[in-house]
C-alpha cells in the first residue's frame, strides 16, 4: 500500500502535466485532467486490491522447501505468515540432515531425486533451507536441472531478504554478502541522494519552522538548561559527529556519566519531552545535520560510541551500517519498535543491512512515507 501511495504522489502530477498539453479550446479541459487523474488513482487502488484483497488467487506460487530442520520450519512459518501469494507444497529432506522437525506427513520422500519431486509437484520455486551443507548435502546437479526447467532456486538468506525486507544474521554468510548483488554506492547514487536530502530538508524546514519555534519556547519555559541537546554519535565510515535534538530530558539526566537508553517510563524525561518524543518533534533539529552533510534523511540511526563498541564486539556485520550516512529515519525504524537491548539492536541491524544492501531513491521515498504514518500514530517512541 505504501508503494502504491508513493507511486500515486509521483504519477498524479505527471498525468496532470501530460493532459495540460491538450488543445486549449477543447471543451471541459479541466474536467478531462481531473478525470484522467481519478482514472489513474482507480487503477492503483484496483492493483492493491487485486494483490492483497484476495489471498486465494489462481496463480499462486508453489514453493518446495529443501530441508527438514529448524531452518526449513522457519521458512515455512515465514511463507505462511508473510507471503500470502505462496503455498508450501512440502519439504524435501536433505541427505545428511540429522534433526528433522517437520511432521512426517509434510515430508516428500516418495521421489528418487529433488528434480523428480519438483517436476511432479509442478513447483515454481525451491527454497534451499538445509541445516547441514557439508559432505555432499547439496545436490548441485539436481538444483541446476531444476533451474534449467525454469524453476526458481533461492537460498534461505535471499528468501528472507525479499519476503521480510531484512537480512537474517543467523542464515547469512560472508560469501553471500560479498558475491551477491547490492551494496551499490556509486557516484551517481551518492549525488542523487545528496540532492534529495537537501531538497526535502529545505521543504521540511519551511513546513516545520513554526513547530520548531514553539518547541524551543516550551522547552525553555518548562525547565532550566539548554534548548538544544548535542550528543556524540558515530556516523559515515565511523567518524563521530554531534547530533542535534531538542532537549527532552532533565539537564542532569546522565549526571553519573554513564550512557544508557531511555526506558518506557523514564523519569528523566520531562512532560514536554514526552510529547515531543511521541511525535518525534525532538528529532526535527537533525534536519540541520542533514544540511551540513553529516546525516541523510534516510539511513541507519546513528548510535553513541559507547554502545557501538559493545555492538561491534557482540553482533556480526554491525560495522557495515556505517558504510552509508546515518539517517533521521530509517528502514529499521519503520519496521521495528524502539530497541533498548542488544537483542533489539541485533533485530534492527537485520533491517539496516537490508537498507545498506538495497538502498535506492524509491526505497527512501517509501521509508519517508511510512515514517509519516508512524509519527501520526505515535508508535514506538520512548
Amino acid at each position: 500500500m505504501s508503494r502504491a501511495l508513493v507511486a500515486l504522489l509521483l504519477t498524479l502530477p505527471l498525468v496532470y502535466g501530460i493532459f495540460s498539453f491538450a488543445p486549449a479550446n477543447m471543451a471541459d479541459n479541466e474536467k478531462i485532467k481531473i478525470a484522467a487523474m481519478l482514472g489513474v488513482a482507480a487503477i492503483f487502488m484496483h492493483r492493491v486490491y487485486a494483490s492483497h484483497g484476495r489471498q486465494k488467487t489462481a496463480n499462486r506460487t508453489r514453493v518446495l522447501i529443501f530441508g527438514s530442520g529448524p531452518a526449513a520450519q522457519l521458512i515455512g512459518a515465514t511463507i505462511k505468515g508473510a507471503d500470502p501469494h505462496s503455498d508450501v507444497v512440502g519439504y524435501f529432506p536433505g541427505p545428511n540432515e540429522e534433526e528433522s522437525v517437520i511432521p512426517q506427513n509434510n515430508l516428500i520422500t516418495a521421489h528418487k531425486s529433488l528434480t523428480e519431486a519438483a517436476l511432479e509437484l509442478k513447483v515454481d520455486e525451491i527454497v534451499v533451507a538445509l541445516t547441514e551443507r557439508r559432505g555432499g548435502s547439496m545436490p548441485l546437479r539436481d538444483l541446476l536441472d531444476c533451474k534449467l526447467y525454469q524453476i526458481r532456486v533461492c537460498d534461505i538468506a535471499t528468501y528472507f531478504e525479499k519476503t521480510l525486507g531484512q537480512i537474517k544474521l543467523d542464515y547469512t554468510r560472508a560469501g553471500w554478502l560479498i558475491f551477491g548483488d547490492g551494496f551499490n554506492q556509486g557516484t551517481l547514487r551518492t549525488l542523487f541522494k545528496r540532492l534529495f536530502d537537501i531538497f526535502f530538508s529545505l521543504v521540511l524546514t519551511a513546513i516545520f519552522a513554526p513547530v520548531m519555534l514553539l518547541a524551543a519556547i516550551v522547552v525553555s519555559l518548562e525547565s532550566s538548561g539548554p534548548i538544544l541537546y548535542r550528543q556524540t554519535r558515530v556516523g559515515f565510515n565511523g567518524k563521530v559527529f554531534n547530533v542535534i535534538k531538542f532537549r527532552s530530558m532533565r539537564s542532569d539526566a546522565e549526571k553519573d556519566g554513564k550512557p544508557r537508553w531511555a526506558s518506557e517510563k523514564d523519569d528523566r524525561i520531562t512532560k514536554v519531552g514526552r510529547i515531543m518524543r511521541k511525535y518525534r518533534i525532538d528529532e526535527l533539529p537533525q534536519i540541520f545535520n542533514v544540511l551540513r552533510g553529516e546525516m541523510s534523511l534516510v539511513g541507519p540511526r546513528p548510535e553513541r560510541p559507547y554502545f557501538v563498541d559493545q555492538f561491534k564486539a557482540a553482533i556480526p556485520y554491525y560495522a557495515v551500517r556505517h558504510s552509508v550516512k546515518p539517517g533521521v529515519t530509517g528502514w529499521a525504524q519503520v519496521r521495528y519498535h524502539y530497541g533498548a537491548t542488544v537483542e533489539d539492536c541485533e533485530e534492527k541491524l537485520q533491517y539496516d543491512l537490508y537498507y545498506v544492501k538495497n538502498h535506492s531513491l524509491f526505497l527512501d521515498l517509501v521509508v519517508l512515507f511510512e515514517t509519516v504514518l508512524v509519527v501520526l500514530m505515535g508508535k514506538g517512541a520512548r
